[in-house]
């Protein structure tokens, strides 16, 4: 399978898929929601022709379940409406339903082929791009999936207007990553973003230019065997804090997370490679202005050491972190002390007031 699927940032989302549907040759397509996806999301595509032909399968809303049992019954309600391997499967939702049903895709059957219309902003600019698919197992985020590319991401920024403010600031925390990873004029104009006023615009130019960023990485190490883990920045300690989140029964949105765990890496970043205090303070000032802390407290450290541990990006026991030098300069398969991570955790609390 390629490892590079087709982007298109969309000009007019309805000619695009439909023109791009009429290409394809497939005997059935089947098109996967989740509740709010269908309510608010498939309004904007049911009136493109071959869309009205799809058979439609919908799975309960939110992260909760991304799980085996939705897994399962994606594959049987494909089973029983007679998908073969030639069939299409069309995505229409956040990271959630673009990660659960590539990977129904790269199952059912072996692989069947899939597209992907990511509706949220983390979605349009992480999960949907880069052939990542899988579930959540055991507790454990996207513990069980398959690198598996998508035939073609169509990306439209009319969907995020069906978004709330904490669904945009999700999403945004992977596009400030993609601007510390890349280069200080990807990073400037990503900073200079003013989510209270939402350019909607101005905003599809910026996913833009983070979905070049992920791509780019992506191409060069499809199968995350080098320099493709820039991309896990800010999230060795991000899902930890996601997956104590939902420990507590106060689960975090995936990007909130990772905004904490942006800054707690990049200060181990400055501690450890020499990253720019300046820099620094200046991610946390943003970060702390749209993103509300997580709290926890020193008990909870030794948890949330023990879920890094499980990071699939680990060998031998050690975890594997991605840092930063400076803006653009990442140094993958940092070894951390424990001691070092423990202060970053204190450095995230101090910053935040935890």
């Amino acid at each position: 399978m390629a490892t590079k699927q087709k982007v298109v940032i969309c000009q007019d989302l309805q000619t695009e898929l439909q023109a791009f549907l009429a290409d394809v040759d497939y005997d059935k397509l089947f098109l996967l929601t989740d509740t709010n996806t269908h309510e608010k999301c498939y309004p904007l595509i049911q009136d493109i022709p071959l869309i009205k032909e799809a058979t439609p399968i919908t799975v309960k809303a939110s992260d909760l379940h991304k799980n085996l049992e939705s897994l399962a019954s994606i594959w049987t309600h494909l089973s029983n409406e007679g998908a073969t391997r030639h069939s299409l499967l069309l995505n229409l939702g956040g990271g959630m339903v673009t990660d659960m049903g590539g990977f129904a895709g790269a199952t059912f059957k072996r692989g069947i082929r899939t597209v992907n219309v990511p509706t949220t902003l983390m979605a349009s600019v992480d999960a949907a791009v880069g052939g990542k698919t899988g579930i959540n197992f055991n507790g454990l985020k996207n513990e069980i999936g398959a690198f598996y590319p998508p035939l073609c991401v169509f990306i439209d920024c009319e969907f995020l207007r069906t978004l709330d403010r904490d669904n945009i600031l999700s999403g945004y925390a992977e596009m400030i990553k993609h601007g510390l990873i890349s280069s200080m004029e990807v990073y400037t104009s990503v900073m200079l973003y003013d989510i209270d006023t939402m350019n909607y615009n101005y905003l599809n130019q910026l996913v833009a230019q983070s979905v070049a960023v992920k791509e780019d990485f992506v191409e060069q190490d499809p199968k995350e065997q080098g320099i493709r883990k820039a991309l896990n920045f800010g999230h060795t300690v991000g899902h930890a804090y996601e997956s104590l989140s939902f420990q507590k029964g106060t689960p975090l949105l995936h990007g909130h997370a990772v905004a904490a765990g942006i800054v707690s890496e990049l200060f181990l970043s400055h501690r450890v490679c020499g990253f720019p205090m300046e820099k620094l303070s200046q991610v946390v000032y943003y970060i702390k202005e749209y993103y509300a802390p997580f709290m926890f407290g020193c008990k909870e450290y030794d948890t949330l050491y023990e879920l890094m541990t499980h990071d699939k990006k680990n060998e031998g026991g050690v975890i594997n972190f991605t840092l930063l030098g400076q803006v653009g300069d990442v140094r993958i398969n940092q070894h951390i002390s424990k001691a070092q991570v423990l202060e970053s955790l204190d450095f995230y609390r101090e910053s935040f007031g935890g």
